[in-house]
């Protein structure tokens, strides 16, 4: 008995109530039931990591089809931008073989394309079932959206003034020309109109069509700026050269295109030549709209991050250094930019002009850089944290800050080289070597700031995010949800005490950001509205030639503009979230 007591004993236990249950019967029964409950308990788990193998394979399926129907919509669109492209250096190259009308006719034919394309979006694809599930909260700000609109109505005022134009020297022109400048306008109206509306959309329908309407869309702005950028140089060198072509033949000549009425053609072309640069930037914002909505068709977006917490309204808070200084700055960039275009209007401009106009940027341009860098400094002893959920929007915004920055500094570098190289002496190439160097600075440290700025969590979210966290983080050592709650609240006068101490960071980040803003304002408005003393010093003209300087300046120039006025917006961002 004690030795069938030990091996009883010692016999393992049976796996399951029916096996304990069969002791009594024979060996053969019992191993029967034995593998035939082993042979089900296996099967569980195989049916399980089939359902498992097959779902991750339908995502697998699904991210694969995404990730062609973005190679081919970005293959359209290279291509559409290769066509387009070789068609305007062409005509740029050889004007007889290929003229403005065929440049014109092709872009007529992708702006009716787009925006066919456009409307469909707007009246069929967006008003499907379970078409748009998932808005981006990131995407589509105020700042760009109002630019968006604001810059629309001034390329639809630009297309009315070149109609107007056209329309009065009907008598050499033709007529077929008359009818680009109205396809454009609906174009515009159409596109400020759609993009306004469905910029934050995260399409789930016709998706792979969706992509290639966006792809097309924006191949049609980016040669649209591409084209704009060669008629500003050509309007500039036209101006310039003919100017001096009548101060010279004074009156001698005949000129068969005449206008019928002199007054009301130099207001025409005033206001065409006036509106090109709004023209380009449209076209520069239309393309970073439009890229973002194609990086969210398909996405979705996470239960949480869908409702994104209100955006305090843009209030001083107490900031008073900041904007002061930018409106002294703000100011006098306005005197400056009165007084050099009233003496660009006459026939030629002295010396003393270009010296108080660079001078103004060698002041300007340190204070903003020590700004920038004060700044950097700040946000890295604060203890806010960073930023690292993805966000397609935020990385077009550096990526644009940090591209939109490479044509205002390629043309301080080629400043530079022809400054050194020349070895003048004079005071006006000292201030244009400084400014040169100045802008460069100026460049990387605002980027610094602004880059850094935007990946700090803003403070309206730091809260809920941290409270959750904290909640997260205890719920599976405490059982009581009174232990919970006063975890919470002891989380939450930790995070109002500790921000509590961080109130002068914080306030001394607005007050750089604000005077950031009115300053990049300032360098904003005075290229954006004609003044290009860059055409007109003569050093690099000089050295480089005439026709080089000027495809530099112009390949430039409206990139530099773009960056002040996407710098603004990102201070904007930058402020609000301090």
């Amino acid at each position: 008995m004690p030795a069938q007591a030990s091996a009883s004993a010692e016999a393992p236990p049976m796996p399951s109530p029916e096996v304990q249950e069969a002791e009594a019967a024979p060996d053969k029964e019992s191993q029967v039931d034995k593998g035939t409950k082993e042979t089900g308990a296996a099967a569980l788990p195989q049916q399980k990591s089939w359902l498992v193998w097959h779902f991750s394979l339908l995502l697998r399926r699904d991210r694969q089809a995404q990730k062609a129907g973005q190679l081919f919509s970005g293959l359209l669109a290279l291509n559409v931008v290769f066509l387009g492209g070789a068609f305007i250096c062409s005509m740029i190259i050889n004007k007889v073989a290929i003229t403005q009308g065929d440049v014109s006719i092709l872009l007529a034919v992708l702006k009716v394309l787009s925006f066919l394309w456009l409307l469909y979006y707007a009246a069929g694809t967006t008003r499907q079932p379970h078409a748009v599930l998932y808005r981006d909260p990131h995407a589509g700000p105020i700042w760009v959206r109002g630019s968006l609109v604001l810059f629309g109505c001034c390329t639809v005022c630009l297309n009315a003034f070149r109609l107007g134009y056209d329309i009065m020297h009907i008598n050499c022109k033709s007529q077929f020309e008359l009818v680009f400048p109205v396809i454009e306008m609906v174009f515009i109206s159409i596109q400020t109109w759609v993009l306004w509306k469905h910029c934050k959309d995260c399409v789930q329908v016709q998706t792979n069509f969706t992509r290639c309407g966006l792809m097309l869309t924006l191949a049609t702005n980016l040669l649209l700026w591409v084209l704009a950028v060669n008629d500003d140089s050509t309007h500039q060198e036209i101006e310039a050269e003919l100017g001096n072509l009548m101060e010279k033949s004074s009156g001698q000549g005949n000129n068969t295109c005449l206008c019928v009425n002199s007054t009301v053609c130099e207001v025409f072309q005033k206001g065409y030549l006036m509106l090109h640069s709004f023209s380009t930037e449209y076209c520069l914002i239309c393309c970073a709209v439009l890229f973002v909505m194609w990086k969210n068709v398909g996405r979705r977006l996470a239960h949480h991050t869908g409702a994104h917490p209100s955006t305090p309204p843009f209030h001083l808070h107490g900031v008073i250094l900041g904007p002061l200084l930018g409106l002294l700055t703000l100011v006098a960039g306005v005197c400056i930019f009165v007084l050099f275009q009233i003496k660009a209007s006459g026939p030629a401009i002295a010396p003393q002009y270009f010296n108080l106009y660079y001078a103004f940027y060698v002041a300007v341009l340190p204070a903003m850089s020590l700004a920038c860098l004060a700044g950097t400094a700040i946000h890295g002893l604060e203890e806010r944290e960073l930023d690292t959920v993805k966000n397609p929007t935020r990385s077009l915004d550096v990526v644009l800050l940090m591209g939109a920055a490479l044509g205002q500094m390629g043309i301080s570098y080629f400043s530079i080289v022809a400054i050194v190289a020349t070895s003048s002496h004079e005071l006006l190439n000292r201030l244009i070597l400084a400014y040169s160097l100045l802008l460069i600075m100026q460049h990387i440290a605002q980027n610094l700031f602004i880059i850094e700025g935007l990946h700090r969590r803003p403070l309206w979210e730091a809260a809920p995010q941290g409270s959750s966290g904290k909640q997260e983080a205890e719920a599976p050592r405490r059982g009581s949800l009174l232990e919970l709650g006063q975890g919470l609240r002891r989380a939450s006068w930790a995070y109002i005490h500790s921000y509590s101490h961080l109130n002068r960071k914080r306030r001394a980040l607005k007050e750089i950001s604000f005077f950031l803003i009115l300053c990049n304002i300032t360098l904003w408005m005075v290229p954006a509205f004609g003044i290009h003393p860059e055409f007109q010093n003569g050093l690099e003209k000089d050295f480089y030639g005439y026709h080089t300087w000027f495809a530099i300046v112009n390949s430039g120039l409206p990139l530099g503009v773009f960056y002040r006025m996407h710098s603004v917006g990102s201070l904007v961002e930058v402020y609000l979230g301090a």
